[in-house]
């Protein structure tokens, strides 16, 4: 009869543990936490900020090509001093001067990039008056009705040409990348998901090893007063009931230290109690290597990079030859006057042209231009190496996180399989020993075999989560609803 009320109080404390540690607050699933990491996480807010701040700088790099309205000048200029003026006969003498000098002009200027040129349309006007002059010829207006201008550099580097093969494909590449950087976020969810997790397992696991070894204890105790066992087992298990309280407080103390960084990393209020369920719900879908690699190849920035930076190896080598001389031609045609009057600027204008060519050609470098031209195209086959080793790199990387993700679902099931026979042997192990038939050294074997087999369950469903999210972060597509993460057509 003691026997029995031994037993039944041993399952009634092991109840009240379940149904006490199973009492929570608030609970939150894998895809809570990570919803929340990606929407208001720190890290988060980063990479939204880097996305916009990437637009603009597109959007600035668009409207480059775009016409613009100019209005400059200098107005009102005024100038009241002694001066150094020149004389016919080549002396010079000292003379007050004041006076004004005040222009204006208007132009819409439209770039050429497949020239790299500049064409605009101009309007000027310009005011002089000379304060020390009683006559009318001290006030003078002069401008230029209308007159187009074209600056055009000749055999030159464009840079406005490479500008728009090279800044698409930065723009695109940073709208995948931040669309990686969001994957990236729920990985590192996932981290600090499984790290509170584990923990959670553990204060429970030694919470329950308490509520048992205090059990043990009193059945020990009273087989001891009766003489059924030794003082050295009663000691025995007195001491593992010691350790089992100091497990108990330390992993209390890891549990509240994982959750703190957990509650820092997605922004949860540190006043919300919560508890975390096991994501043991695993998709059923299949992933092959050539699929992964052709969407990876399709979607990743990477990729995308790989053809930015040979254009930019390219574009370096194309500065050098451009850099060899230089050549611009200017030419300007319109109408421009002058008079004493402001009407008189708009009152049978003539005619303006000016032509004009620069240029500055070395005779003799020294070889300057030569060594430029090796070292750019020297960079350019260097790069070309880095691309090609970084192509290997990126296929390999793609193609081992797909087999590793096959392994660790067949892993996951082994582990699923083994806590399940390790919890069921240590419930037959602990019913043979309230009956007698094993002693507590038997038993503790079957319990530890059973907290370890727990605790390797939640790794491998750690390792199958974290596999997950950076198979998804590799190809930018989520095979669990088999849609593209990325949308190319998304600003």
């Amino acid at each position: 009869m003691n026997s029995f009320l031994r037993a039944f109080s041993f399952f009634v404390i092991l109840f009240c543990f379940h149904i006490t540690t199973g009492w929570a607050q608030q609970t939150f699933s894998l895809e809570d936490i990570i919803q929340r990491a990606r929407n208001q996480s720190t890290s988060a807010r980063w990479a939204e900020t880097r996305k916009e701040t990437r637009y603009w700088t597109y959007r600035t790099f668009r409207t480059s090509f775009n016409p613009q309205l100019r209005l400059q000048g200098r107005l009102p200029v005024y100038d009241k001093s002694v001066n150094q003026v020149i004389q016919g006969d080549g002396s010079y003498r000292y003379i007050p001067v004041e006076q004004t000098n005040n222009n204006l002009t208007m132009a819409l200027e439209q770039p050429l990039w497949f020239t790299g040129g500049t064409i605009s349309a101009n309007s000027g006007l310009g005011f002089f008056k000379d304060y020390t002059d009683p006559t009318l010829q001290g006030e003078q207006w002069t401008g230029s009705v209308f007159y187009v201008q074209l600056n055009q550099p000749l055999f030159s580097f464009n840079q406005h040409r490479w500008n728009r093969m090279v800044q698409p494909l930065v723009y695109e590449e940073s709208k995948r990348e931040f669309v990686e950087e969001l994957e990236q976020i729920s990985a590192t969810a996932v981290t600090r998901y499984f790290n509170v997790l584990e923990q959670q397992i553990n204060h429970q696991i030694a919470t329950f090893n308490l509520a048992n070894n205090d059990t043990i204890y009193k059945i020990e105790q009273g087989r001891y007063n009766i003489g059924t066992t030794s003082l050295d087992k009663l000691l025995q298990v007195e001491l593992q009931l010691l350790t089992s309280r100091q497990q108990v407080a330390q992993a209390k103390l890891d549990l509240e230290t994982a959750k703190l960084q957990l509650r820092s990393y997605i922004g949860l209020n540190d006043n919300e109690e919560f508890e975390l369920v096991l994501p043991e719900a695993i998709p059923e879908f299949h992933v092959s290597v050539d699929k992964a690699l052709e969407l990876a190849q399709q979607n990743r920035a990477a990729y995308i990079g790989f053809s930015r930076r040979r254009l930019e190896g390219e574009e370096s080598v194309a500065r050098a030859r451009g850099s060899r001389f230089e050549v611009s031609a200017q030419a300007a045609y319109g109408l421009n006057n002058n008079g004493l009057a402001f009407g008189d600027v708009y009152r049978d204008p003539t005619e303006q042209q000016r032509f004009s060519l620069g240029l500055s050609i070395p005779v003799v470098d020294w070889g300057r231009n030569k060594a430029r031209m090796r070292t750019a195209m020297a960079n350019k086959q260097l790069i070309d190496y880095q691309i090609a080793q970084d192509e290997i790199d990126f296929q390999q990387e793609v193609m081992t996180q797909v087999r590793q993700f096959e392994l660790l679902r067949l892993q996951l099931e082994i582990t699923r399989k083994s806590d399940e026979v390790a919890a069921e042997r240590y419930n037959v192990s602990q019913n043979r020993y309230l009956i007698g038939k094993i002693d507590i050294t038997n038993l503790n074997i079957a319990l530890n075999e059973k907290d370890d087999a727990k605790r390797k369950y939640i790794q491998a469903l750690r390792s199958f989560w974290t596999a997950y999210y950076n198979l998804r972060r590799l190809t930018l597509y989520d095979f669990r609803n088999q849609r593209l993460l990325y949308n190319p057509e998304l600003e």
